[in-house]
């Protein structure tokens, strides 16, 4: 199965917990800056992504949103 990600640069708070949640490594830091003064993370488009949802599940500002073709 293949999945995306799509990641509220708002709402990150730059936690990385979906970094080490992902088995893939889909999920990379940025060192661009959000509103907020956080550096949000970001889809790596090299990596497939299974759409397991770990990312989205550990997120604790439900920054992201995972979806399954």
């Amino acid at each position: 199965m293949k999945g995306y990600i799509k990641i509220n640069k708002e709402f990150c708070k730059e936690c990385h917990l979906c970094i080490y949640a992902c088995p893939r490594g889909c999920i990379i830091p940025t060192k661009e800056y959000n509103s907020r003064g956080y550096h949000p993370v970001a889809s790596d488009e090299e990596k497939e992504c299974t759409g397991c949802t770990l990312c989205a599940v550990m997120c604790p500002e439900v920054a992201i949103e995972v979806y399954r073709e």
